[in-house]
């Protein structure tokens, strides 16, 4: 269920998706507030599940983390035991950043950041080898467009 937000709630999420760094004086500043009702508003945002963990976002290139790999999957398996094994194999490799399932054709897509396309194969002979997957199709993204963090308010 969606949470309801005023303009000051998405002004100050606004300001911590741009950077959550920012001090609360600088945010009730950016926002045209005072320090203490910004801060119970992002109390009450956190409790109310709208705000979750902060962390900090790397440079994948930077980090020698050059390629990524779209992986979309078809199986034919589909009980439970299966399912279980399979998610259990994707959160523990910490290559995939993304893991969705979808309708349609393509059973399943994850997003994949390795340092080369050698790295890549070593993931993919990980994966099949831990679970029975019936078609693995990778696509090698050549230039990022698009990549965002922030959610439109």
């Amino acid at each position: 269920m969606a949470v309801r937000l005023d303009d000051m709630d998405r002004k100050i999420l606004a300001q911590l998706q741009e950077d959550a760094s920012q001090s609360l004086d600088e945010i009730a500043r950016k926002v045209g507030s005072s320090k203490t009702p910004v801060w119970n508003r992002i109390r009450k945002l956190k409790e109310a599940g709208v705000i979750g963990r902060q962390t900090v976002l790397l440079d994948a290139e930077a980090l020698g983390l050059e390629a990524c790999f779209f992986v979309l999957i078809r199986t034919s398996e589909h009980e439970t035991e299966w399912q279980k094994r399979f998610l259990h194999t994707l959160k523990a490799r910490p290559e995939v950043l993304e893991a969705h399932r979808l309708a349609g054709d393509i059973d399943y897509i994850l997003k994949v950041r390795v340092k080369n396309a050698r790295a890549y194969d070593t993931f993919y002979q990980a994966l099949i080898s831990e679970v029975k997957i019936h078609n693995v199709t990778a696509l090698l993204s050549m230039e990022e467009i698009k990549s965002t963090t922030l959610l439109p308010l």
